[in-house]
């Protein structure tokens, strides 16, 4: 069935607080009885979501790009806030190879003894390798390989949620996996780290630029900048990503 979703931007910076944003955590959300998902959980995305007046423990799935801590490092603290704010229902977590086990190591260094906890509600890790589709919270997700080394394979995300497509380049070089996953969409959430310099395994925006014409997504929108971007908008041909923005896909 086809509604109306909200997109909102709980965070849309890079790893280093560029412009004072907080890092990756898209959220997602179909019709207000149904449990949101959220698109990665950087290290600060549960400061984020309370911010903007969007209740964590409302939260049924995280879909995470790849495993370096400004997409996925505010997991820990999702789960343990769920913990003492008494949640029932279950959490899942659907990331790349390697997920599991990531995030176990990453609550045992940050809270040891967190990751065997007793909760009352179940954590449930699903993981996704590239080039696969899979149902997650009633959440179509389908992935392809990014370009973006992280200690296992990042992914190129496109969810289908209330009958509306969203593609999310998490971070990556460009590779024409991202025309792919964006065809078609409603909306494309692109990285856009810099303006024209190279950084290995990014996108700059001179990327898509170039790209644009062979991009087929309803919208674009830009996230993930450096102050190299944010230092000079707006961008003309692109919509630009702020921390609270929020988007109605119709």
């Amino acid at each position: 069935m086809t509604g109306p979703v909200t997109v909102t931007f709980a965070g849309c910076g890079d790893a280093f607080g560029s412009g004072g944003r907080f890092q990756a955590c898209v959220h997602v959300r179909a019709r207000a009885d149904d449990a949101p998902v959220l698109l990665d959980c950087g290290a600060t995305s549960l400061t984020a979501l309370k911010r903007f007046g969007l209740p964590p423990g409302e939260i049924g799935a995280v879909i995470v790009s790849h495993l370096h801590g400004d997409h996925f490092g505010g997991l820990p603290f999702l789960i343990l806030d769920g913990q003492f704010s008494r949640r029932r229902e279950p959490l899942l977590i659907a990331g790349p190879p390697g997920t599991g086990r990531r995030l176990t190591e990453a609550m045992e260094v940050l809270f040891p003894g967190s990751s065997t906890a007793r909760r009352a509600f179940p954590v449930e890790v699903t993981e996704l390798p590239p080039g696969t589709t899979a149902t997650v919270a009633g959440t179509e997700v389908t992935t392809w390989a990014a370009d973006h080394p992280s200690g296992a394979p990042a992914l190129i995300l496109r969810v289908t949620v209330g009958g509306r497509a969203v593609a999310y380049t998490g971070d990556t070089a460009w590779t024409d996996a991202i025309v792919e996953a964006a065809r078609d969409t409603d909306l494309l959430i692109a990285e856009a780290y810099y303006r024209d310099k190279a950084i290995p395994y990014h996108l700059r925006l001179a990327d898509l630029v170039a790209h644009r014409r062979s991009i087929g997504a309803g919208r674009v929108i830009l996230t993930h900048m450096s102050a190299d971007v944010l230092d000079d908008l707006p961008v003309a041909g692109f919509e630009i990503a702020a921390d609270g923005l929020v988007v109605n896909l119709e």
